[in-house]
């Protein structure tokens, strides 16, 4: 049961690096903020029976819901935890004790499937973003977060064995 609190513990850490990682990119590079409003949008429409968005503009068009900006946070932190006790799962417990940076940094890159191959085509967006503006742009934005993910997994690992 311990593996399970760890896993947790690095998917929120790792979530945070995330999302420090992004904000970081905001300040320097002048890229907006992603708007996990949407993801809450998406999962509080569902209760209406609506799971996808085809319509010309997609998500971002559909009526604003109520509490949809903390439920997509909520959900963001969700996600990473889910995605820590997973990764602990794949590579086994004992990772922990010696963590690597390459498995990390593997897994945060194979992670990008989820907004590659779920969120973004439920979103209108296409697959891997085909449907968006710039679609190499947000891509490589994914890909540049998830893999910063996979990087906050190694750092949560190494506090987590310095810590316990």
């Amino acid at each position: 049961m311990e593996w399970i609190t760890a896993g947790v513990a690095l998917g929120l850490g790792a979530t945070v690096f995330m999302d420090l990682w992004e904000w970081g990119e905001a300040r320097a590079c002048g890229w907006p903020r992603r708007d996990y409003a949407l993801l809450g949008r998406w999962v509080l429409r569902m209760r209406l029976g609506v799971f996808s968005y085809g319509m010309a503009g997609g998500i971002g068009a559909a009526p604003v819901q109520q509490g949809e900006a903390a439920l997509g946070q909520v959900l963001h932190y969700l996600v990473g935890a889910v995605f820590g006790i997973t990764f602990l799962a794949l590579v086994g417990p004992g990772w922990l004790a010696a963590p690597t940076m390459g498995a990390a940094w593997g897994f945060g890159a194979v992670t990008v499937l989820m907004p590659f191959a779920a969120m973004q085509p439920a979103f209108g967006l296409g697959f891997a973003a085909a449907r968006t503006p710039k679609p190499g742009f947000a891509r490589l934005r994914s890909l540049i977060g998830h893999v910063s993910f996979g990087l906050g997994l190694w750092i949560a690992a190494a506090l987590w064995h310095v810590l316990m």
